[in-house]
């Protein structure tokens, strides 16, 4: 078992981490759990009722968050034409074709996502080997191959979170900061959870969401109330 610090410790006693609470309850318990000096991620994991290896079972989507997630997001952007430009004004911070295909061909990789428009994707797949293993690959289902550049650089630049169910049936994603405060992480939570809900697979059964637990970079884990959310959500 791995031995804890004396911040953790003072920050976690008394606190019985195997109640299920609120969802409202629980980031207040994040937030109160916060002990390090910098700005903690605050996650949110998610264990759904479905068979990742079936096909129709597969949850993969995004979603904004209201109040983002605190972090900068390097947005890349393949495009030509009126499409580069309008890429640029929207506030993307690499636009480009074949001159950024070399560059990232040349072991370049600063940036955290990509949109293409379709027309591009020809030129993309030359670096699709470069780009899929780190999850940087432009996706249709993602929204990020589109015509609408600018309505999607400013979604990812505003707080877009992509998600897909693993192998357990699992969910992860970071929904703030602590610093956000916990109504405004319990807002984008709920929202987090909303899609995840407008998600399920018909061929679904059962319960659909089994477990819910938040937790911070550093922090203990809370165990969320499914029930309860159920009565929030819309």
């Amino acid at each position: 078992m791995p031995k804890h610090g004396k911040k953790y410790r003072n920050k976690v006693e008394g606190v019985d981490r195997t109640i299920v609470r609120t969802i409202d309850e629980v980031m207040k318990q994040v937030v109160a759990a916060s002990y390090v000096s910098f700005d903690e991620t605050v996650d949110i994991a998610v264990k759904l009722g479905v068979d990742p290896r079936h096909a129709d079972q597969m949850v993969r989507s995004s979603v904004v968050l209201p109040h983002g997630t605190g972090k900068v997001t390097r947005v890349l952007v393949f495009a030509k034409g009126p499409k580069e430009a309008e890429a640029k004004e929207a506030g993307a911070d690499y636009v480009g074709s074949d001159d950024l295909v070399e560059k990232i061909q040349g072991g370049w990789l600063e940036f955290d996502k990509t949109v293409a428009t379709p027309d591009m994707m020809g030129t993309v797949g030359k670096i699709g080997r470069i780009l899929g293993p780190r999850n940087l690959m432009p996706n249709a289902k993602l929204g990020t191959v589109t015509f609408d550049i600018a309505d999607v650089v400013k979604e990812i630049k505003g707080g877009k979170v992509d998600f897909r169910v693993d192998k357990a049936g699992i969910v992860h994603a970071g929904i703030g900061k602590v610093s956000f405060g916990d109504q405004k992480l319990y807002e984008n939570a709920l929202a987090f959870i909303e899609r995840l809900v407008q998600l399920k697979p018909s061929t679904s059964k059962g319960v659909y969401l089994r477990s819910i637990s938040v937790s911070s970079t550093m922090g203990p884990g809370f165990k969320v109330d499914t029930l309860d959310v159920r009565t929030r959500i819309k």
